[in-house]
């Protein structure tokens, strides 16, 4: 499948590339290939391959979300580099 120049320009602009004549011929000719290839995996019969998220069946590694005791509010304000009774003092940022 080819892909003109219009196209390939029309891409450039929405991914607010700059590119030269040269790279527009070369990425037209890119892109052409892709889109064949993906022409040859969509003629493929996956009607009995399962969906799946990852190709590795990788698993989630994260701990449990479970609550656990904070840090007591008395050491976070300690903390704090300025301070107006129990409250973080910052400077004003609106005018």
């Amino acid at each position: 499948m080819s892909v003109s120049e219009k196209d390939v320009r029309h891409i450039a602009k929405l991914a607010r590339l700059a590119l030269t004549d040269e790279e527009i011929k070369l990425y037209g000719g890119q892109l052409g290939a892709i889109l064949e290839y993906i022409e040859q995996l969509n003629s493929l019969d996956t009607a009995s391959v399962p969906p799946t998220a990852h190709t590795l069946g990788m698993e989630n590694v994260l701990r449990s979300d479970e609550p656990r005791p904070c840090v007591k509010r008395e050491a976070i304000i300690a903390n704090f580099p300025q301070r107006e009774f129990d409250l973080l003092k910052v400077k004003k940022v609106i005018e």
